[in-house]
């Protein structure tokens, strides 16, 4: 397997999980790197196909070209599941705007509104919202879920025995109906006052993102020191990121790290696809039982944005930061 690196920047090639001993145990060994150094990798040989890609892609761009009162019908300030179109400006990170746009898509599933025994949590299960006249929309993006889900399950596998875990060790918490998330996402170029904060710095808080980019930069990742690293994109390369169940679950040993992205300048646009492989809604994440435990550094913790073990209370701490209004509209009372 290559040793290729795109700005300091790893690749990595999981078709090799299927090749000789020599070409698992190198994948293994640029993993572990990746994982550990970085927390940011370039993901190739993911099987997924560029006729796939076109599907989404395309009905993507035919979502953000209809007029807007057809993309507001579809608005997330219907839905108490957050799904559903968010207008430019109105999704927030640390407190302020991100300039884009965007569709929120999740697992097709009845509403389940919690009763009064269950926890606030259960109601981000439900149905998405379609536009009417784009049916190619709502295929293309089950099945990208339906995809990312296999491969991202791939990836972990060969993540944890990278690390001497056993592969199937949180199996069970992606068992029945994972809460994975989908975003389709246009940065519509810098904002009328002039703010380059297309995104701001975060770090994600479930297992692993993967991130289809088209091939407009913007995405930068926080080094060591607390400068950023612009992240080129690749064409037919996932972008991928840990997030910080697997940093909290190993103790720090597996890294999550900042990012953000800088809005396009003028008026070029941006788009971009990422896919949050996330376990359970009421999955409690134990911490992994790997042979590096006692080289962990310990993970890093925020004061002001604590992480739970339960992932549905991460994740609908998560939904109420970032829309404010759809959380007032809904969970005033929960």
């Amino acid at each position: 397997m290559s040793q290729q690196h795109t700005n300091a920047l790893p690749v990595i090639d999981l078709s090799a999980a299927d090749g000789t001993p020599e070409q698992r145990a190198a994948l293994h060994a640029e993993l572990h790197r990746a994982a550990t150094e970085v927390g940011f990798f370039h993901l190739i040989g993911h099987g997924v196909s560029a006729a796939e890609t076109a599907d989404l892609t395309g009905a993507m761009h035919a979502f953000f070209a209809l007029p807007e009162d057809q993309r507001l019908a579809v608005s997330n300030l219907n839905s108490p599941h957050f799904r559903g179109y968010t207008r430019t400006g109105a999704e927030r990170t640390a407190g302020r705007s991100d300039w884009r746009d965007q569709l929120d898509i999740g697992p097709e599933l009845p509403e389940h509104r919690p009763g009064a025994d269950e926890p606030a949590y259960w109601w981000l299960e439900g149905p998405n919202q379609w536009p009417a006249d784009l049916p190619q929309l709502r295929e293309a993006a089950l099945h990208w879920i339906d995809r990312l889900d296999d491969v991202a399950r791939r990836l972990l596998h060969e993540l944890l025995t990278a690390i001497g875990a056993r592969p199937d060790f949180y199996d069970p918490a992606f068992s029945g109906h994972p809460a994975h998330h989908l975003k389709l996402v246009r940065y519509p170029g810098s904002s009328p006052e002039g703010g380059n904060q297309g995104v701001g710095a975060h770090k994600d808080y479930g297992f692993l993102t993967l991130l289809l980019t088209d091939g407009v930069p913007g995405l930068q990742v926080e080094r060591s020191d607390g400068s950023f690293l612009d992240v080129p994109p690749m064409p037919g390369a996932f972008v991928v990121n840990l997030g910080e169940l697997l940093e909290v679950a190993t103790d720090g040993y597996l890294k999550a790290t900042n990012h953000r992205v800088v809005s396009p300048p003028g008026a070029r646009e941006r788009y971009s696809v990422p896919f949050f492989y996330n376990p359970r809604l009421d999955a409690h994440i134990a911490p992994l039982d790997f042979p590096h435990a006692h080289h962990a550094p310990g993970a890093t913790e925020d004061p002001a944005n604590p992480l739970f073990a339960e992932f549905g209370r991460n994740e609908l701490k998560g939904y109420q930061r970032a829309h404010p209004e759809v959380a007032r509209r809904f969970y005033a009372l929960t």
